[in-house]
């Protein structure tokens, strides 16, 4: 019985993407913490999973044919999170328009770390185990 290494891997391997967009989007915010307008995002980190095809997502619609509806689902190594990124309401905005709070993003990134890190080491985890199957060892 072959082995799918995307189902063994399970949603491990989708959060690690979605976090690791989420962590370059809080580096943005806070590289224009003073920029005069700038409007601070992030993720919607449920919504962007949903979106990467993980368990509990809707299953996409499979087709027999090429001229049939939605025929293109090629997957994508890369994570659409443009529905699941999403503006941040300001506690305080600025007088200047710019609506990044530098502590609360700082928080955010390093929460957004620690998540990523343990994502990444499950993920570590899965690999090892699969690795002494294989090998015996």
């Amino acid at each position: 019985m072959p082995l799918s290494l995307d189902s063994y891997l399970g949603v491990k391997a989708d959060a690690l993407k979605v976090q690791s967009k989420r962590m370059e989007v809080l580096a943005k915010n806070l590289a224009n913490v003073d920029t005069p307008n700038y409007k601070a995002q992030d993720i919607d980190f449920k919504t962007a999973l949903a979106q990467a095809g993980s368990p509990g997502a809707s299953l996409p619609m499979t087709t027999t044919a090429a001229g049939h509806i939605g025929a293109n689902n090629s997957p994508s190594n890369d994570v659409d999170t443009s529905g699941a990124l999403k503006y941040r309401v300001p506690l305080a905005p600025s007088l200047d328009g710019n609506t990044v709070d530098a502590q609360l993003e700082q928080a955010a990134f390093a929460d957004n770390t620690v998540r990523y890190q343990a994502t990444l080491t499950f993920l570590t985890g899965s690999l090892k185990e699969l690795m002494t199957a294989i090998t015996g060892s």
